[in-house]
C-alpha cells in the first residue's frame, strides 16, 4: 500500500497555515529528547500495534521519524487498520532540521 509523502516544505506551509494536522513521532523517547517537532505525539514504532487506537482516526496524521523509513512503516500499518488520512514526512526529522530549521540539533 503506497503511503503519501509530504516534503518538509509542504508540512511547514500547512502548519504555518494552521491546518489541524496530528504529528505522530515514532522515534524512541531518547531521540525525542534530543529534538522534536512542536505538539507531536510520541508513540515509538514498536508500540504502534498496541497503541494506534489512541489516535483520532478522523484526523490527518503526519508520521515522523529520523529519516523516513520507520515512519513509512508506521503509516503503512495505520493505513492497513483503516486510518485513511495518513502521510509520511519525507526525510524525517533529518530533512526538517536541514531544510526548515537548522537551529535544531541534528543527531
Amino acid at each position: 500500500m503506497a503511503v503519501p509523502e509530504l516534503a518538509p516544505q509542504q508540512l511547514k506551509r500547512r502548519l504555518d497555515a494552521g491546518e489541524p494536522l496530528r504529528l505522530l513521532d515514532v522515534r524512541e523517547p531518547w531521540e525525542c529528547a534530543i529534538v522534536r517537532l512542536p505538539d507531536s505525539l510520541n508513540i515509538p514504532l514498536g508500540e504502534i500495534p498496541a497503541r494506534w487506537q489512541e489516535l483520532d482516526a478522523d484526523a490527518e496524521i503526519v508520521v515522523v521519524c529520523k529519516a523516513g523509513s520507520r515512519s513509512r512503516r508506521a503509516a503503512q500499518f495505520l493505513l492497513a487498520q483503516g486510518v485513511r488520512r495518513v502521510a509520511n514526512l519525507s526525510g524525517g526529522i533529518d530533512a526538517w532540521t536541514r531544510d526548515i530549521d537548522p537551529s535544531l540539533p541534528a543527531y
